[in-house]
């Protein structure tokens, strides 16, 4: 399958990340989160991910999207027509107009999210944060460690299944046992997070090297033409469905 971000500098994807979403959190039309969420589905082919592991990984937004439409639908600010009306609830042409686009935004935010994160190598985020934006050693290593931990998750949640099951534990409700295993993967990220913690202490992680001098690095990390090309061309599409909603008289900000 073919990933036009192969290769890319990991900042020139946490870059797409910002630029993509935060046009979106400036308004609650349906026009601009439809337009963002088909361009998100064209190209998360491109981008490596098949449109098959799109919906494996974003899944649990059929659960909750629907839930903030609801509740937009209820609660939303009333105007227009009138279709339902029970004590505080108000079904109205304006609420049911909000809880589409609050709907499709919770798509058109996340979704992104799965397609532009994926195949981030720790290592390669910690060498672009330390020498590309010279962040402080102890929020580089906070970052590492947190993407690695998220790419660990799948494993240690099938190795926790694993063993409660050896031990004949697996017969139990599914929320009780959603609720103990989440305790366990806690309980494993914090001591992991020690360890690790412990671990670049100990090898000097942070601390100015003898005498002075700057610290060298093993893998040098910048930015190519091709990782300016993806943020010009990142930039553009993220730019097209506020200019789309923008001509079809659907943009709104929040609060007006």
């Amino acid at each position: 399958m073919p990933n036009i971000l192969y290769g890319a500098n990991p900042l020139s994807r946490i870059f797409l990340m910002f630029i993509w979403v935060t046009p979106l959190l400036a308004s609650i039309d349906w026009v601009s989160a439809a337009v963002s969420l088909a361009l998100t589905v064209i190209f998360a082919p491109l981008c490596g991910v098949s449109w098959l592991r799109l919906i494996r990984a974003g899944w649990f937004l059929l659960l909750v999207a629907p839930i903030s439409g609801i509740s937009m639908l209820f609660y939303g600010e009333p105007g227009g027509a009138k279709y339902f009306s029970w004590w505080l609830i108000a079904v109205t042409q304006n609420s049911l107009s909000l809880a589409i686009a609050i709907t499709l935004r919770v798509f058109a935010v996340a979704l992104p999210m799965v397609v532009l994160a994926r195949d981030i190598d720790p290592t390669e985020l910690g060498d672009a944060l330390s020498q590309i934006l010279k962040l402080p050693s102890r929020f580089v290593l906070g970052a590492v460690a947190g993407v690695r931990m998220v790419s660990l998750f799948q494993s240690d949640w099938q190795s926790l299944g694993m063993a409660r099951r050896a031990r004949g534990l697996t017969d139990v409700g599914r929320l009780k046992r959603l609720m103990t295993m989440s305790f366990g993967l806690l309980v494993i990220a914090l001591r992991r997070g020690g360890k690790l913690a412990t671990a670049m202490e100990a090898r000097g992680f942070g601390r100015t090297p003898p005498g002075g001098g700057q610290r060298t690095w093993a893998r040098p990390s910048r930015l190519a033409g091709r990782d300016w090309l993806v943020m010009v061309v990142g930039t553009g599409l993220a730019a097209l469905p506020v200019v789309v909603s923008v001509l079809s008289g659907s943009w709104r900000f929040f609060g007006l």
